[in-house]
């Protein structure tokens, strides 16, 4: 079954969701985390500005849930998933820029299938996380990598503004086993620097959610980013950085300094 693609899109009125039919816009009206209805057609994609599609409350991350991103880097898989936060002020949208701080000197991307959360979730097994989870999107965990090694923790290297792009669009209805052997991309200037599926995830989807909601209640519209493949590497003022997952979509973002 083919997903919907819900959209996030802006308004003079302000922000409003969507659902792509073809390439026309759709309006969905009432609440996407809850009872809702497709509206009357607002338009052509072409016609519309997308923005993230997604507001959450917290970004969840996996470290070195690839094992040959985690041997890049010389390190071990972790026994157990590493999780860290990027903040929501990171989020931003298809084609909205990436800023590279002043503050470091080696910004890298990494290319990630992020999944978002349909309703409160706490305590659950993994065998019914993905019950919980609304639809799955594209997302760049960028790094100031050179931060992340000096600091000896993680927040300053992944928290800087624009630097979770999300999108371009959600998939809803999205089964689990669907997602089980994807392949996940990122190409700068058109160029493939990463390549992987998710069947090499040391930890799926499913069991990173009950993990987290052992610890914390994850709530309606939480994005989990689920870690990156082998092959990160810079990014430079003037590059365009596209991250795919396979059937879902292509999130393309311009760099700035």
């Amino acid at each position: 079954m083919t997903p919907m693609r819900w959209i996030r899109y802006a308004t003079p009125d302000g922000p409003r969701w969507g659902v792509l039919e073809g390439e026309w816009v759709r309006e969905l009206r009432g609440n996407p985390f809850g009872q809702w209805m497709v509206g009357a057609t607002a338009g052509p994609l072409c016609d519309v500005s997308l923005l993230a599609p997604v507001v959450p409350t917290k970004i969840l991350c996996v470290g070195r849930n690839y094992p040959a991103h985690a041997a890049e880097h010389g390190a071990e898989v972790p026994a157990e998933p590493l999780l860290f936060f990027k903040p929501p002020s990171a989020v931003i949208g298809p084609d909205a820029p990436i800023v590279l701080p002043t503050q470091s000197r080696q910004v890298e991307y990494e290319a990630e299938l992020a999944v978002v959360i349909g309703r409160r979730c706490r305590n659950v097994r993994p065998e019914e996380a993905w019950t919980y989870v609304l639809g799955v999107t594209c997302a760049n965990d960028v790094t100031a990598r050179d931060l992340q090694r000096r600091d000896g923790q993680w927040t300053r290297a992944k928290g800087f503004d624009t630097f979770c792009p999300v999108g371009p669009w959600l998939a809803v209805g999205v089964a689990e086993a669907e997602m089980a052997d994807r392949a996940v991309i990122c190409r700068v200037n058109g160029e493939v620097r990463q390549h992987g599926r998710t069947s090499e995830m040391v930890f799926s989807p499913a069991h990173l959610i009950a993990y987290a909601a052992s610890v914390m209640t994850l709530e309606p519209g939480d994005l989990f980013l689920t870690g990156t493949p082998a092959g990160v590497g810079p990014l430079h003022p003037g590059d365009v950085v596209e991250v795919e997952v396979e059937g879902i979509g292509i999130l393309r973002n311009p760099v700035t300094s």
